[in-house]
């Protein structure tokens, strides 16, 4: 997984009343578990926002009184009306103890089924993951090249060592669909028909 730093403060009271005093003041309060024993923290909300609003699943190594923790983002509660962040889990990445994430999946190539007027439909933007964190890759790739139109990648195709996905087998990760121009085009080329002789 890409890896990225963020610093927190520790949480001496974590009641409400210092909850809610810390969101006025631009943090968002939360809580590290996974690792054995639980670490309450607060994060700076702009600092935070700027890594939720990224597409990568990260690994994020959270510094909290001079100690550094890796983690991943397990849980976000935001306020039902703002939708602002108010609590943030955080699990503790402990080598050789698997943890469940979702992962991004990125195509590569040009497929032959859109060249010929297909269109690629993307069904899962990620995939529900599990395995161990140093087996975690960054993205899940999928090849479209060899794609014509109908064709699909389904998810017991993906190969991911080490890991298990959490997906339906037989569920389409990304499909050629054929449209209009392509069905006109598939006709078009059709040879004409030859009449009987009689």
């Amino acid at each position: 997984m890409k890896q990225i730093a963020l610093s927190g403060s520790p949480r001496g009271n974590v009641g409400r009343q210092e909850a809610s005093e810390l969101r006025r003041t631009g943090r968002v309060p939360g809580v590290i578990y996974g690792g054995g024993k639980q670490h309450h923290f607060s994060v700076d909300a702009i600092s935070l926002n700027k890594i939720l609003a990224m597409p990568d699943t990260l690994q994020v190594n959270l510094e909290v009184n001079g100690t550094t923790v890796p983690t991943i983002i397990q849980e976000i509660q935001r306020h039902p009306v703002t939708d602002k962040v108010v609590h943030i889990d955080m699990l503790e990445l402990v080598p050789g103890k698997p943890v469940k994430t979702t992962l991004p999946v990125r195509t590569i190539g040009n497929s032959e089924g859109v060249r010929a007027g297909g269109r690629l439909s993307i069904n899962y933007r990620k995939v529900r993951i599990f395995g161990n964190p140093e087996s975690l890759p960054e993205e899940i790739v999928v090849d479209i090249t060899p794609l014509k139109i109908g064709d699909m990648v389904r998810v017991r195709e993906l190969n991911v060592p080490g890991c298990t996905l959490l997906e339906a087998d037989a569920s389409a990760v990304v499909s050629i669909e054929a449209t209009r121009a392509s069905i006109a085009a598939a006709q078009a080329d059709k040879p004409a028909d030859t009449k009987k002789k009689k």
